[in-house]
């Protein structure tokens, strides 16, 4: 079987090292070469049940009690997906075929008794119907595995080496994961922990794989299920380009390959630290609006390898996959890395400097016309997303909440501004996130506080920036003419007479200061 995923020579040869950066706490690298006491394999075998097989080989865990979890969600979904709800068929056998007792404890978690038995299986099934980028979907064309939805966890041990073994139906003849290939053996992967394994999902069918690119020495890919038909060298000549203005921001590109992973139709985005799986059909991509979209959409969830990935709150690693991971940083997470899909598409060329400012405007006029706006704060939006979702609450009632992904990168655009101004157009949000990166993620590696993210906006504007950041700590209403004014910016407001709600406009100035010119000129990519 060809495999068209990251292979031992391939982006995931040193994810040992990328582990052991993001998070402190993980396995040591000496230990990433410990050979794997927990071997899965995942089957298929009914093309119309849309189920898959699983089962766990247990070796050389000498427990008297051993407890099974499954996740309840995966990290870069922050919503409770109570993915056991999918499993059935659960049992456990000793080596020598003997049933072991099993005692289901918790909604998500199974208790097995070994016994006198080192070694034992564990087998289940988990329904795969939902074609969703945070959900297992199985029919007789592909599969897509999400292994938080798929592979149980030892209680408490998500440090333990774990392998992969897939078994697809005959006529498939393609794998695409960010797994690294376990040596000489076909189909099978391995992850020196359930942090990385639950960071990897799997693409699996006959899959189209476009051109590569290079950036910065580095290997670029795209594979994709069905992928349809559209100039596909003009999309990865756009690609290529999107990818380049996201490492400029950084100066440093901290994995060995790294892969865009189209799981076919369906919905969202969610990314990883070697690659993104996405939704992706490109039938419509020769309408060049739609084209700017999915590139924005690109850039978003690949600059998110930076910014969470790496670059993430102190909440958000290590995990609890049976709890959930609540912060107050979510609107920097997503809300910033909106903004910098703008910004990205904009200095790689790819949209005018009037769509750029469209684009602020449309999530201005979204936000001025909730009136969630004045009872949810950003933080309060981002600790809440568990329950209100991350777009807001919806349900029937008052509009009591907001989207993070609206008012965060309208923060990002207030403190960017605010920064060029206040140093003279010598620093800019970008400072803030290589700060960051090389301070949290390189050097101490760990997460940020909210302290510590304003402390560093502050470092970097060499001025105090606590009324800007009551934008996000309260529901102080933004004063946008302000910071607009600073690239030479207008914005205005008139009443839409069929609908009755504001419509923002954002202008140049007539006349200008060389400051603010020299603000607006490097801002919006000029």
């Amino acid at each position: 079987m060809k495999k068209i995923g990251v292979g031992k020579s391939r982006a995931f040869k040193l994810c040992v090292l990328i582990a052991f950066s993001v998070l402190a706490s993980f396995t040591s690298y000496s230990q990433y070469r410990v050979s794997p006491i927990l071997r899965y394999s995942v089957s298929m075998t009914d093309r119309g049940s849309h189920l898959l097989h699983v089962a766990l080989d247990v070796s050389e865990l000498y427990m008297d009690t051993v407890e099974l979890r499954m996740p309840r969600w995966m990290p870069g979904y922050y919503q409770i997906m109570e993915y056991t709800k999918e499993v059935s068929n659960f049992s456990a056998a000793g080596s020598n075929g003997n049933a072991i007792p099993v005692i289901k404890t918790n909604n998500n978690a199974w208790l097995i008794v070994p016994g006198n038995n080192t070694s034992f299986r564990i087998s289940y099934d988990v329904c795969a119907d939902k074609k969703f980028v945070a959900n297992n979907f199985l029919d007789s064309t592909h599969a897509y595995i999400v292994p938080a939805a798929t592979f149980m966890y030892v209680s408490n041990r998500t440090d333990i080496p774990v392998s992969v073994k897939v078994i697809p139906f005959k006529s498939w003849n393609d794998i695409a994961t960010g797994l690294e290939v376990a040596d000489g053996n076909e189909n099978e992967y391995h992850a020196p922990d359930f942090d990385i394994l639950y960071d990897c999902p799997i693409l699996i069918g006959n899959l189209d794989e476009l051109p590569s690119f290079t950036v910065g020495g580095i290997k670029h890919r795209f594979i994709a299920y069905n992928p349809g038909n559209f100039d596909r060298g003009a999309f990865i000549t756009s690609l290529e380009k999107t990818v380049k203005a996201a490492t400029e921001i950084m100066g440093d590109i901290p994995y060995n390959e790294y892969t865009f992973i189209g799981i076919g139709p369906g919905a969202g985005g969610i990314e990883h630290l070697n690659n993104t799986t996405v939704s992706f059909n490109g039938g419509r991509l020769d309408n060049p609006d739609a084209m700017k979209g999915m590139l924005k959409f690109l850039a978003h969830e690949y600059f998110h390898h930076y910014n969470v990935k790496r670059i993430r709150p102190y909440e958000l690693g290590p995990f609890d996959y049976s709890e959930e991971a609540r912060t107050n940083l979510l609107w920097m997470s997503e809300g910033l890395t909106v903004y910098y899909e703008y910004l990205i598409v904009r200095r790689a060329g790819l949209i005018s400097e009037d769509e750029l400012i469209a684009s602020l405007e449309s999530d201005i006029n979204t936000l001025e016309n909730d009136p969630g706006r004045r009872y949810q704060s950003l933080t309060q939006a981002s600790y809440n997303t568990w329950s209100d979702g991350p777009f807001g609450n919806r349900s029937p009632g008052p509009d009591r909440s907001i989207s993070y992904y609206v008012k965060g990168p309208l923060v990002g655009l207030v403190l960017d501004l605010k920064i060029r101004n206040a140093t003279e157009n010598k620093k800019s949000l970008d400072d803030v996130m290589r700060l960051l990166y090389t301070t949290y993620y390189r050097k101490l590696q760990r997460g940020f506080t909210d302290a510590e993210f304003q402390k560093a906006c502050e470092e970097i504007a060499g001025i105090s920036l606590s009324s800007e950041f009551e934008y996000v700590y309260t529901t102080r209403e933004i004063d946008y003419s302000t910071y607009l004014s600073y690239a030479g910016l207008n914005i205005s407001e008139e009443a839409d007479k069929s609908t009755g709600k504001s419509i923002f406009t954002i202008t140049a100035k007539d006349n200008i200061e060389s400051l603010q010119s020299s603000i607006f000129r490097s801002w919006s990519g000029n």
